[in-house]
């Protein structure tokens, strides 16, 4: 009996061993030069998929129920990119597994340490004299046999400033773009020796994008610089049309700042590379100590590449706990980074003269684009999941699907601090196809289909890249993205589509789903929390919630933002039972089968509830990072048409079109020659140019700048409004002195502040709202009070027991003055409503 049970003892033993044959460990003490098990494990996750792939191979009995290689806890520093093939293939019964050890988290990171800091003693030419005293340096170290470059720099796991001419978040304005020339003129601006700078680059704000641009020859010319550029940016820049520099007197120009100068090394957080000395400099921030500090340096663009080919694809593989961190992206310092939209850079992009071509005959562009590099990248990648995994302290994209990627689940990820787009996927014309033409495969291995993109938490991504998105999806097809929750990017939350037109392409079936996109918008607009473009027949927005968008101080069109935007082609969508605090939405040049329903404040509340996360995934909030800036919030507008003095408007024509724009036909104030609309409206800018087609003789103008706001909600101790409201709306001018006019702005940027009686005296008369906006000189004031009370009987309520609005009206009184026609004396000037005409 004893030796029975000795040898079932034995047989269970060996099943034991064999069962555990399996699993391959990895850890940061361990040596390449061991065998992988729990006892000796590697030191790489390269050499752990070379023994992975061996005994797959040899068909190694072992690995029939799968292959788990398992990553203990602590950093692995990736100098080389690992490049998953399908020699590593699992199978549908016996999958891949790389994942972390229980209970420990283990860091794939591309960096590089920067170590032994000294305090700067002596003069580093360039420095400004009172920066000197603050300023650390180190060695910048060689890495695998190569100068170390790099633009990123984190310190403590905070990331760093690269060295910029304007301060914290402020940005001048270019002064012109000299196509003749390729050349941006800026001011000159206070720091000594640009001329002679080398590495000097230029940031600029475009539209809803943004350029980098490295300066080839700085020109001073007194007050105004001109800056010329290396190729290949430069051609791309000064040729392609669309996002171009914003020249606009109404709304001002393109903001920008200068970086990578030593001169601009002059604030806490920021940091210069002379890469020619291989010397990094930085001014700690107050918290930091650099002789104990962690300061990393990005090298590797991409941790981990799965590269199948059509034929052969990676398949069958998990990727799960792990944290990537701390990849580069070095393209922009060496063509420049010039991108079209979400961040793909075109390579190449030109206006059409005579526009049109075979297929498009309306097209006035073409454009040729490449995508940004990711921290994971797929290609013909079958049956994978990349889940419980982080993705922080990035340059570019988080993770990219690139081409070929079929049934994935990306899901429950923390993406935080990511420099593009978290989660891109999908085709976009990057393997050659102009950026217009659909895309329809013949082989349907090329698509990227049966994507999930669920439960991923995103936060400060597209922080260096301001036009790349949370979650950015091109040709995709039956895709989910589903609970996941975006805050704190700088423009729109989720794009889903490409192509800009109904055509058919290979989309369909895609869903948009009980996603909560809050923050958003934070530096460029013509951006929504949702935004899509082209046919995608069999696809639905639905149960999203969607709140909170910046309010940002560099946007082209102030108001030119959305909660949905339905761009150019967007077809077969079935958008519904979305939650948004208004119902600012967008369909710009749509094609069939779109129907909206149910969608606005008036949604039920079980949407907000349930959108985001899901509860067992909530965790990840946890993670949440700070908010900064104002909130938006959607807002009649002001436009003025201006006829020749002595003549009339045809009021009865500008109703008309006031009614085929689903404005209201009421919404008419009148003054002499001045008529004013005041409402709501779906895009402002394209209803300034219907009116101006319609009125070729009027001008047409549009009050962007809506610079105050007194709101009943916001600043008053009883928060309730009336239903209904009547608009008193009223005309002047700033006086033409440009000094008085900043201290007027001033006064009313700081008047809830300082003069917090006036917003009192406000509330007295029960205003429900007061809006100021300005055009130039001209302003126009909006008292909204409710419906069937009168401002004569309100205003005095305003100075009852409260002199202070009295004295702010005297101080007021300097700053303004009459319109043009207006009587000696008469400075602001009463528009008649005219709904009755």
């Amino acid at each position: 009996m004893k030796r029975l049970l000795s040898c079932q003892m034995l047989v269970f033993i060996l099943f034991a061993q064999l069962s555990m044959a399996a699993d391959v460990y990895v850890s940061p003490t361990g040596s390449d030069f061991n065998n992988g098990s729990k006892e000796k494990p590697f030191a790489t996750l390269n050499r752990a998929l070379r023994k992975a792939r061996d005994l797959r191979r040899l068909n190694d009995a072992s690995v029939k129920e799968g292959i788990h290689i398992i990553l203990r806890g602590g950093n692995y520093q990736v100098l080389e990119t690992i490049v998953i093939k399908p020699e590593d293939n699992g199978t549908r019964e016996s999958s891949t597994f790389i994942e972390a050890a229980p209970d420990e988290k283990p860091v794939l990171s591309g960096g590089v340490q920067i170590n032994n800091w000294k305090k700067v003693t002596t003069v580093v030419s360039g420095l400004q004299k009172n920066s000197q005293s603050n300023i650390w340096v180190a060695d910048v170290p060689m890495v695998n046999g190569n100068v170390f470059n790099f633009r990123q720099l984190w310190v403590n796991d905070m990331k760093a400033v690269r060295a910029k001419s304007s301060n914290g978040d402020a940005m001048l304005r270019i002064l012109n773009w000299n196509k003749a020339e390729a050349a941006c003129v800026i001011p000159t601006l206070p720091f000594s020796n640009l001329d002679k700078t080398s590495g000097l680059e230029l940031f600029i704000h475009q539209w809803w994008e943004i350029a980098n641009l490295r300066v080839k020859k700085v020109q001073v010319m007194g007050d105004s610089t001109k800056l010329f550029f290396h190729q290949p940016e430069s051609k791309i820049q000064n040729e392609h049309p669309w996002p171009a520099p914003w020249i606009s007197k109404e709304t001002g120009n393109s903001a920008f700042y200068l970086t990578n100068a030593i001169q601009f090394l002059d604030e806490p957080g920021e940091w210069y590379l002379d890469a020619a000395n291989k010397k990094i400099y930085y001014w700690p921030r107050s918290n930091e100590n650099l002789a104990a500090a962690k300061v990393i340096a990005p090298f590797t663009e991409t941790l981990i590449s799965m590269e199948g080919t059509i034929d052969n694809p990676v398949k069958n593989l998990v990727i799960e706990g792990i944290s990537f961190q701390h990849t580069g992206w070095l393209r922009p310092s060496r063509q420049g980074h010039v991108p079209h939209q979400i961040g793909l850079f075109m390579t190449e992009a030109y206006k059409l003269k005579p526009a049109g071509t075979k297929a498009k005959p309306g097209l006035d562009n073409q454009a040729w684009v490449g995508r940004q590099t990711a921290a994971v990248e797929m290609s013909y990648a079958v049956r994978t999941r990349v889940k419980n995994c982080s993705f922080l302290h990035l340059a570019a994209t988080g993770i990219d699907l690139k081409k070929g990627v079929q049934d994935n689940m990306t899901k429950n990820n923390l993406f935080s601090d990511i420099g593009g787009t978290a989660i891109l996927a999908g085709n976009y014309g990057d393997e050659g196809r102009e950026i217009h033409m659909p895309f329809h495969p013949k082989d349907e291995r090329e698509k990227c289909d049966v994507i999930f993109i669920e439960n991923n938490f995103i936060t400060n991504a597209t922080n260096e890249d301001w036009g790349t998105v949370g979650i950015g999806c091109g040709f995709v097809s039956r895709t989910s993205i589903r609970h996941n929750e975006i805050e704190n990017v700088s423009y729109s939350g989720i794009s889903l589509g490409w192509g800009w037109s109904a055509e058919e392409n290979m989309m369909k079936g895609n869903r948009i789903v009980a996603n909560k996109i809050h923050h958003f918008g934070k530096w460029n607009y013509d951006c929504a929390g949702i935004y899509t473009l082209s046919a995608q027949p069999g696809s639905i927005i639905e149960d999203n919630y969607i709140d909170s968008i910046y309010k940002s101080p560099i946007a082209h069109l102030p108001s030119h933002w959305f909660y949905i935007y339905n761009d150019e082609g967007s077809s077969h969508f079935s958008v519904k039972n979305n939650w948004t605090p208004s119902q600012k939405y967008l369909q710009n040049a749509n094609g069939p089968g779109n129907v909206w329903s149910n969608n606005g404040p008036q949604v039920h509340d079980s949407v907000k509830q349930n959108a985001g996360l899901e509860k067992r995934f909530q965790y990840l909030t946890a993670n949440k990072t700070p908010k900064s800036g104002v909130i938006n919030e959607e807002h009649s507008e002001v436009i003025e048409l201006v006829v020749k003095e002595g003549q009339a408007l045809d009021v009865a024509k500008l109703k008309q079109v006031l009614a085929q724009n689903n404005m209201d036909s009421n919404a008419i104030y009148q003054w002499q020659n001045h008529y004013v609309i005041f409402d709501k409206v779906q895009d402002i800018g394209v209803m300034q140019g219907r009116l101006q087609n319609r009125f070729p003789e009027t001008e047409v103008r549009v009050y962007h700048d809506m610079f105050y706001e007194y709101s009943k909600k916001k600043h008053c101790t009883d928060k309730t409004v009336a239903k209904e409201w009547d608009h008193i709306l009223l005309t002047a001018n700033l006086v033409a002195d440009e000094k008085l006019q900043k201290e007027y702005l001033a006064y009313h940027a700081t008047q809830f502040e300082k003069w917090p009686e006036i917003a009192k005296g406000f509330c007295n008369a029960d205003f429900q709202q007061l809006l100021l906006f300005r055009n130039g000189r001209q302003l126009v004031l909006v008292i909204s009070i409710p419906k069937g009370e009168s401002l004569d009987k309100l205003n005095p309520r305003t100075t009852a027991n409260n002199p202070r609005v009295d004295d702010w009206n005297k101080i007021m009184k300097k700053y303004q003055e009459g319109i043009k026609g207006t009587k000696p004396g008469e400075t602001w000037v009463f528009l008649k409503p005219m709904n009755n005409e």
